[in-house]
């Protein structure tokens, strides 16, 4: 499947967003995903079916000051 994710294409086996936040090897925490501008809860990654040509949106959050 091919998404956009940070605004980079990639391709990917994942079929749902939590297998996708795996395959990115991306922390438990600290993470907010969203699809097509639309924010994901954590608590729906799994049940989150994933399609071709998504946009997704990956931010990391930060410590410092």
């Amino acid at each position: 499947m091919k998404l956009t994710v940070n605004q980079q294409s990639i391709e990917t086996e994942a079929k749902n967003l939590e297998e996708l936040v795996a395959e990115l090897n991306l922390p438990n925490q600290g993470v907010a995903v969203a699809v097509d501008n639309r924010l994901v809860k954590r608590n729906e990654w799994a049940g989150y079916a994933l399609t071709d040509d998504a946009k997704i949106t990956i931010i990391k959050a930060a410590c410092g000051g």
